[in-house]
Formats: C-alpha cells, sequence, structure tokens
C-alpha cells in the first residue's frame, strides 16, 4: 500500500478509538484463522459516526472478519468458525460474520446471479470489495498490517465510490440507498465514477 503515513495513523487511530474495532484487533490472537482481517465496511461506517457526529454504532449490522483457507473449502468449517468466534467476542454489540474467501466461488453465483473464479489470496478478495472505501483490510494483533488496493483517501474523506471489478450498478445502488438513510450527509459518488483495481 502506498498511503503516506499520516493517513496511515490516522486510521489504526480511528480503529483504536472505536470500542468494538479496538476491542477485536487488542484479543486479534482469539481468532486464530488463517490470513484473517477485518473487513472494511466496519471501518469505513465507524469513520461516518465520528465525521456525522452519531454514536459509534449508528447504523452498523455486523463485522465482517474474512480469511484464507484454500485447504479446507467445506461450508462446516466456516460455519464451525463463525460460531466459534461469535461466542469469543460475544461481549461485542454487532453481530460477526466470517467467510473463508477461498470457498466464496462455490456460493456467489447462487446469491447474486453470476459465477465468479476463485480468489487466489486474501488481498485478492479484498480488491472486489463492494466499494473503494470498503476495500480494506485489518490484522490486529503482533502481525498487524492493512491490505488497501484503493489507497485510503476514500475511506478518510469520507466518500464512497464503487469498486466495479465484480459488483453491478444496482447492488450499488441498492447499498447506496440504506447509506443515505442512515448517513444522509454522506459523498456518495455515482456509478460512472466507479474505480476498478489497477
Amino acid at each position: 500500500m502506498s498511503d503516506p503515513l499520516p493517513l496511515i495513523r490516522r486510521l489504526w487511530g480511528l480503529a483504536e478509538r472505536h470500542p468494538t474495532i479496538g476491542s477485536l484487533l487488542d484479543r486479534w490472537h482469539a481468532i486464530d484463522l488463517p490470513d484473517a482481517r477485518l473487513s472494511g465496511s466496519l471501518i469505513a461506517q465507524a469513520h461516518w459516526n465520528e465525521v456525522f457526529g452519531f454514536g459509534p454504532h449508528h447504523g452498523i449490522d455486523d463485522l465482517d472478519i474474512v480469511y484464507f483457507d484454500a485447504g479446507d473449502l467445506s461450508h462446516e468449517s466456516e460455519l464451525a468458525a463463525e460460531r466459534r468466534i461469535a461466542a469469543q467476542f460475544a461481549d461485542l454489540p454487532v453481530r460477526v460474520d466470517v467467510k473463508n474467501q477461498a470457498r466464496v466461488h462455490l456460493w456467489y453465483q447462487a446469491k447474486f446471479g453470476y459465477a465468479i473464479g476463485p480468489y487466489r489470496s486474501i488481498a485478492g478478495a479484498i480488491a472486489t470489495f463492494p466499494t473503494t472505501s470498503s476495500a480494506v483490510g485489518l490484522r490486529g494483533g503482533d502481525g498487524r498490517d492493512i491490505i488497501a488496493p484503493f489507497g485510503l483517501a476514500d475511506l478518510l474523506h469520507p466518500r464512497v465510490r464503487a469498486n466495479a471489478v465484480q459488483i453491478t450498478e444496482a447492488y450499488f445502488e441498492k447499498k447506496a440507498a440504506r447509506w443515505r438513510r442512515f448517513w444522509p450527509d454522506l459523498e456518495i459518488l455515482p456509478w460512472a465514477e466507479a474505480r476498478a483495481p489497477a
């Protein structure tokens, strides 16, 4: 990631200040999944709440933990991981969603109506997330790092820009309608200004 250090510091400051994100990152060792990251949608929404003066959990449905385990593509293992992590973080006020990005291609067509190929890495999966501001993955603990294929500028602006590498315009507009309800002053760029990774 080529973001300047001040943007990276701002992101970690935001994460550490937020009661749910900070608690999750402090106990990251309990995740214990291969190449796991906290998905950027929670991070972006936490920032919107700070900027627009809402409580820390306003409009937030869940927190997404993504990981990459190509050696076990079973739904049963993914579900067991989700149940284990949800139990370990039951004190947090949001629902925990856990997805093995190595198996997304197995269910994607049934949910979204079109097929995708398998992801090859956690970074490759994050590069397909619906917006440039949510295409971020944080890892806490001793191996703390950030994956952000589009950088951090849109997330920290805050600005929502579609990532057209995989989603459709209709899906983006449906998500944008929800964001407008919860964050009416949020800058949401039109589909025509969508981006895809270089």
